[in-house]
């Protein structure tokens, strides 16, 4: 079932063969997750909800949830037997392993924080399991924000595989706060998330409105933003400045491995992207 599944990805090299094995993994973990009451408790969110429910044309690699509510003691113990189990329902066998919180040089996360579950999900005898030819091992990293910001919205989204289940996720617009949020105050140093910059276009030519409510919460709650109310042009504001302290190559080099096709960031200079956030939608 795993083979037609990759089959279905019409993969064209190894990249595109693990990029789909990634994806199915995240399914089945959902999946697992959606036989328990984790969605009464938390939401999914990030690139990879945006690609699996509202249509994102690129790959995505974590799994990103958010509890509904502050909840220092929530654990994801718990839940390990059903995704494992689900995982075992479709022939593959997985690990979950703690994820290393302690790395000071390069944050894996938009924001190191204490109060953030890290788990990482590892895939064993991908050869033998999947028939995917390649030494190469799949991971997923899983987070789960347990003291989240406020002012989200979300709704049901319906999946089909491995069969039909709901999945608590952000709305469009709460994840677009959450991704320019992330675009502007990402703490990596002098690093940049290509992954940012495309999504940023995505949702703007998909005329989807930014959630300002939540984007503040976001950013008081960082403490990137000092004052209680921000404004459109404020927002603006910040996304010109960000843009021009951009390396637009190394924005390029960082996505271009998550794409088909890199034929259509070839547009991409900081004059195309202080045009485009003029085009910003903001409820």
């Amino acid at each position: 079932m795993i083979k037609a599944w990759i089959e279905e990805y019409n993969p064209k090299n190894e990249e595109e063969v693990l990029s789909a094995m990634r994806e199915i993994m995240q399914e089945i973990t959902l999946a697992g997750l959606s036989r328990t009451d984790f969605f009464e408790q938390a939401a999914f969110y990030g690139g990879t909800a945006l690609r699996i429910f509202y249509g994102l044309d690129r790959y995505s690699e974590d799994l990103d949830f958010s509890l509904l509510k502050k909840n220092a003691s929530f654990s994801l113990e718990p839940y390990f037997a059903a995704i494992t189990t689900e995982f075992e329902a479709n022939g593959i066998r997985v690990s979950i392993k703690e994820k290393n919180k302690r790395i000071k040089t390069a944050i894996e996360s938009a924001f190191l924080k204490q109060d953030t579950i890290w788990k990482e999900l590892v895939l064993e005898d991908i050869v033998k399991q999947a028939g995917i030819k390649s030494n190469k091992s799949i991971k997923i990293k899983m987070e789960v924000d347990c003291n989240p910001p406020q002012g989200f919205d979300t709704e049901e989204k319906l999946l089909l595989r491995p069969f039909s289940f709901y999945v608590k996720c952000f709305t469009k617009s709460s994840l677009f706060a959450g991704k320019v949020h992330a675009l502007l105050f990402r703490k990596w140093k002098n690093r940049v998330k290509g992954r940012d910059w495309y999504d940023l276009e995505w949702y703007i030519k998909n005329s989807i409105p930014l959630s300002k409510a939540h984007f503040l919460q976001r950013a008081k709650d960082t403490g990137d933003w000092q004052k209680s109310t921000i404004s459109n042009q404020e927002i603006l504001q910040l996304l010109q400045n960000r843009i021009e302290t951009i390396s637009i190559e190394n924005v390029k080099e960082d996505v271009v491995r998550f794409i088909r096709n890199d034929a259509s960031i070839k547009i991409w200079s900081k004059s195309y992207f202080l045009d485009l956030i003029e085009q910003l939608k903001i409820e």
